[in-house]
């Protein structure tokens, strides 16, 4: 479905709910989002956590201008309670209770859902007199369960994305989300082979879907030949400081190459838990000259470093808390800019790095087992660009932003098109006035 079809027809009102906004990581929320409203949807933002950050996407911005947020609590938020205990308090105390049972084995996703539910029950009021059609939710924990609550009050029915951690970490609940939402993306086949193995039986087979992430394929692209034999080999790794990245592997990749007398450079760009840590695992190594933190950047900064890499490093390894990616969209964004990639053969990656054509796999926390890969690249600069140029037709095959946006958008206008015009559980509501942007 092109771009312009949204121009012809009216294309529904779809709110999103995500877990924090604007978050400067979360580009594959950000970016989405403003695909599908390009595709001709009007959408509203309902974020459950404004994020305070001095660095923001430039597009960002305009959203921030115009999302709904809200605190915990505030004098309307209470109002609104009092409005469903007096109005419909059987459905209202019904949600409530059913969140509350369903999650009282996790303390994080209880206290979670008696955080969130009086924002969120005050928002399904906005959404049902603002003419909200279809809510899609990002993360299957909170948001999802924002879904959830949203569906259960005011009939408006939903939909929502499983990532990484938020699928692998903690499940509760996530089966009468699936069942209960209009349908599921899955960001991989691994992840929903994840939720069906939790959640098994036709309902679940048959609304959990695999849509990837994409990313805007004009942005990334190459604008410079890699580094020839004998020049530096310039290697990125992009995303959080945090265990599940995998930087200390990297870090100690680096290591063994420069004992092997390898040309190299190395960027780490990013903030997070890890950082002191990195920067002690640096010194101690004697890299420092070689290896350096570059803090945050934004999504323009973030092209430009990748137009000029030679290989993009990301070893991701599962945590001890049971924390995985899923796909890393700086994968995607590395491939469509043709550079060389070299991944964790894990959960969702191998979808989407074709080990030996498009990238190259290594086991995960095996810093030995990068170190030769990337040592072996920076001696053969033919197959960093043939690796390359396969890695951004993969992309352009099956993971372009808007492509995928217009597909999700799709799956949107079906599902609703088999709903009744209006659902027999959907109440009168009167909108929430006051709560806060």
């Amino acid at each position: 479905m092109s771009a312009d079809r949204g121009a012809e027809i009216r294309r529904p009102t779809v709110a999103y709910v995500v877990s924090r906004f604007p978050k400067l990581t979360e580009t594959f929320v950000l970016y989405e989002l403003l695909a599908v409203e390009r595709a001709g949807a009007t959408v509203e933002l309902y974020p459950l956590l404004r994020e305070r950050t001095a660095i923001m996407h430039p597009e960002a911005r305009p959203l921030v201008a115009r999302a709904h947020f809200a605190p915990f609590l505030s004098p309307a938020i209470i109002a609104s309670q009092v409005w469903w205990l007096t109005h419909h308090p059987r459905r209202y105390l019904g949600t409530l209770a059913t969140v509350l049972r369903g999650t009282i084995r996790s303390p994080n996703f209880l206290l979670g859902a008696i955080g969130i539910f009086p924002k969120v029950s005050t928002a399904a009021r906005r959404m049902a007199e603002g003419g909200v059609e279809h809510v899609h939710c990002h993360f299957a924990n909170h948001p999802a369960m924002a879904g959830f609550i949203i569906r259960r009050l005011v009939g408006i029915p939903y939909s929502f994305t499983a990532h990484g951690s938020d699928l692998h970490v903690d499940r509760t609940f996530l089966c009468p989300k699936v069942h209960e939402a209009s349908f599921v993306i899955a960001i991989s086949d691994d992840n929903r082979r994840e939720i069906l193995a939790t959640c098994p039986g036709p309902t679940a087979a048959e609304r959990v879907v695999v849509l990837h992430c994409g990313v805007d394929t004009d942005r990334f692209r190459r604008d410079r030949q890699p580094a020839a034999p004998g020049d530096e080999l310039m290697i990125m790794s992009v995303g959080t400081l945090h265990e599940v990245k995998g930087q200390a592997v990297l870090v100690d990749a680096c290591k063994r190459l420069a004992r092997r007398g390898i040309a190299f450079r190395c960027g780490l760009v990013g903030e997070g838990p890890d950082r002191a840590a990195l920067e002690a695992r640096i010194a101690a190594a004697g890299i420092g000259d070689r290896v350096k933190l570059l803090g945050v950047r934004t999504r323009q900064e973030v092209a430009e470093l990748l137009a000029s890499a030679d290989v993009l490093a990301a070893p991701s390894v599962p945590t001890s808390g049971g924390k995985r990616e899923g796909i890393p969209v700086v994968l995607m964004e590395a491939m469509a800019s043709e550079v060389a990639v070299v991944a964790s053969r894990l959960s969702g990656i191998p979808e989407l790095v074709e080990d030996g054509r498009s990238g190259i796999l290594v086991p995960p926390g095996d810093p030995d087992a990068l170190a030769d890969v990337l040592a072996g690249l920076a001696l053969d600069p033919d197959r960093r660009r043939a690796l390359g140029a396969a890695a951004r037709a993969r992309v352009l095959e099956g993971f372009d932003q808007q492509r995928n946006a217009e597909i999700l958008l799709d799956r949107i206008e079906r599902s609703l098109s088999t709903r009744p015009a209006k659902a027999a559980t959907q109440p009168e509501v009167p909108v929430a006035r006051g709560t806060g942007r």
